[in-house]
């Protein structure tokens, strides 16, 4: 480090970290909107596409406090679903951040995990992707069963 400048705090090496992460992520994405879908349906509008239902589905529980939805649904003309089906899972992930990403700027609280999901449209030519979203409280994964340990029941 130069002289008269603190070493960096892990907070900053943390969000440095992120924001090399996000970049990576960025690099590695954008060529794959370009090649799946046609140009009016690049990520930057299913992006625009997510936030707008963050925006327009707002609930005001309290003051400071805004909820929205936590469960999306990108509805992909069949042809693009196909293509983005070996990177499903990363393409749901990035989308998924860039939805937590637009409620921290903004504020906004989740009643559970941020979930993004493509799916196929059912029509056979439809013409461009759509957006589903909801509230969908947290579920709690499935509890392991019960055992028996010296004449007690343990959860």
């Amino acid at each position: 480090m130069g002289e008269g400048f603190p070493a960096p705090s892990g907070q900053q090496q943390a969000m440095r970290l992120l924001r090399d992460v996000e970049a990576l992520m960025e690099r590695w994405s954008n060529p794959l909107w370009a090649r799946v879908l046609p140009a009016p349906h690049r990520e930057a509008e299913v992006i625009r596409a997510l936030r707008r239902h963050c925006d327009e589905k707002a609930l005001i529980v309290t003051r400071g406090r805004t909820v929205v939805p936590n469960v999306f649904a990108v509805v992909l003309p069949r042809q693009a679903h196909r293509q983005l089906l070996p990177y499903q899972a990363q393409v749901q992930r990035h989308l998924a951040v860039q939805v937590r990403r637009h409620a921290a700027e903004n504020a906004y609280t989740f009643v559970g995990a941020v979930e993004v999901s493509l799916r196929a449209a059912g029509a056979a030519r439809a013409p461009r992707f759509t957006v589903q979203s909801r509230i969908a409280p947290y579920r709690r994964p499935p509890s392991s069963p019960t055992r028996r340990t010296q004449g007690r029941v343990r959860m």
